[in-house]
């Protein structure tokens, strides 16, 4: 591990994932500067890389003996950053929890683990233990035209699959319409948060949070009955299957032109789904996404980055990381970047300041995401899974639902068979974390 004092002073490495947005990651950079000016003696270095190959920059630096003090890692790679060993074969990676050792404050910046929503603390809990603290967080939300809505004759946005069915079976009424009523993209995650909805696991282990993942379930009877409802939407008529992989571009340019009246997409996408639509003239509704009727919502799939912090660490350093952690998450500064970035708001301080200053008052369109986020019967470990490949296999997760949606495949046959390619290649990666397989698995040669 590269030393923490350089200079006289204890240098914090953090490097970060930067999103394709002009100045993303600036507001952090401030509040960097701010954190030094507060704590003399300190300085916070932070480094942006693409989120793909940030994972593999980290990796790299940790058998060189100079991996950062923090690093981000996406969501889908959370078991890659469980995964990474330094040039001794030790774990990189100590939980944060673990770190902060029962403390209620460090370096004088208070401990906010505990002001997490109790959803977002489920969702970074492996293992018992609150492992990594949250930076950028997002869910899935409805977008809705309510002008198209209203013309025809829904009062309301939907909240369930069966509610979504009948809204578009009444805009398929209309005379002047769209020709669809509704789009998402074939994504993945799409699955992901219909499976956590239900409170149904994709691997087991608890999903990967009390052990490492060894099998997944793509033929669940959640998982089909999700694949079977977006299949006959398609059947039906009334999703638009655009037949690009990943098509956020072209779905929200769907929902923008009005060619549809819903879409299902990223809480990122709140500020643009709004001046869209204002720009277009017609009205908007954010809502949450729509579940299985049939259930109470036990959780949410939960998007963005987090923060890991490496182990081993001098103690000035890692005591300078763990504060810096929680000023990012302090209620002005979390306010700060949900303003900056569109990141939800994760800890009831932030919101709590947010409503004090009228903020969602002024912009109601990002109060949905909270109240997806608070969503949840249970079980924790719904929330979403921890699994290698993760990006491999949703690649194949997504060929399955395009050859049910363009090809007519049966859901059940489909999906059985994308199991065992998913199987494989979960098989592939554990052999690879272990040190059994090969040295780059397919599972790999994939973003992550």
């Amino acid at each position: 591990m590269r030393p923490g004092i350089r200079d006289g002073e204890a240098v914090i490495d953090v490097w970060l994932s930067e999103f394709p947005f002009p100045g993303f990651l600036e507001p952090i950079r401030e509040r960097a500067r701010e954190f030094e000016k507060a704590h003399p003696g300190y300085r916070v270095d932070i480094r942006g890389f693409s989120y793909e190959e940030l994972p593999r920059a980290v990796a790299a630096a940790a058998a060189r003996g100079a991996a950062p003090a923090v690093a981000t890692y996406y969501a889908g790679a959370s078991q890659l950053a469980r995964d990474v060993r330094t040039r001794d074969g030790r774990p990189l990676f100590t939980s944060v929890e673990k770190a902060v050792a029962g403390r209620t404050e460090i370096l004088g910046e208070p401990v906010v683990l505990g002001d997490f929503l109790p959803g977002v603390r489920e969702y970074h809990t492996v293992d018992g233990e609150f492992a990594t603290m949250p930076l950028t967080l997002s869910t899935m939300l409805l977008y809705a035209n309510t002008t198209i809505l209203r013309a025809a004759g829904v009062a309301s946005v939907p909240r369930t699959w069966q509610e979504t069915t009948a809204a578009c079976e009444a805009v398929a009424r209309l005379a002047n319409g769209p020709r669809r009523a509704i789009a998402w993209p074939v994504d993945g995650k799409f699955v992901q948060h219909a499976l956590a909805q239900q409170g149904a696991m994709l691997t087991d282990c608890g999903n990967g949070r009390h052990g490492r993942a060894t099998r997944i379930d793509l033929t669940s009877a959640a998982l089909l009955d999700y694949v079977t409802w977006w299949r006959d939407l398609h059947r039906d008529g009334h999703y638009l299957h655009t037949g690009v992989p990943e098509d956020w571009a072209g779905t929200f340019k769907a929902f923008a032109d009005q060619e549809v009246a819903l879409r299902f997409s990223s809480s990122f996408d709140a500020n643009y789904m709004v001046r869209a639509a204002a720009e277009a003239g017609f009205d908007i509704e954010v809502g949450v996404l729509p579940r299985n009727g049939a259930l109470p919502c036990a959780g949410n799939w939960i998007g963005g980055d987090s923060l890991w912090l490496a182990d081993g660490l001098d103690e000035a350093t890692r005591d300078g990381a763990l504060a810096f952690m929680q000023y990012l998450n302090s209620p002005r500064a979390a306010a700060q970047w949900h303003k900056a970035s569109g990141s939800a708001p994760a800890t009831r301080g932030a919101v709590a300041l947010l409503e004090e200053e009228g903020w969602f008052d002024l912009h109601p369109h990002h109060r949905a995401t909270g109240e997806q986020l608070g969503l949840r019967t249970g079980p924790p470990e719904a929330h979403g899974a921890v699994l290698g490949g993760f990006h491999a296999i949703q690649i194949v997760m997504m060929e399955a639902m395009e050859d049910v949606l363009a090809r007519g495949a049966d859901p059940r046959e489909r999906f059985a068979r994308a199991q065992a390619q998913a199987q494989a290649l979960l098989d592939d990666y554990n052999a690879y974390a272990l040190g059994a397989g090969p040295e780059t698995p397919d599972c790999l040669a994939v973003r992550v």
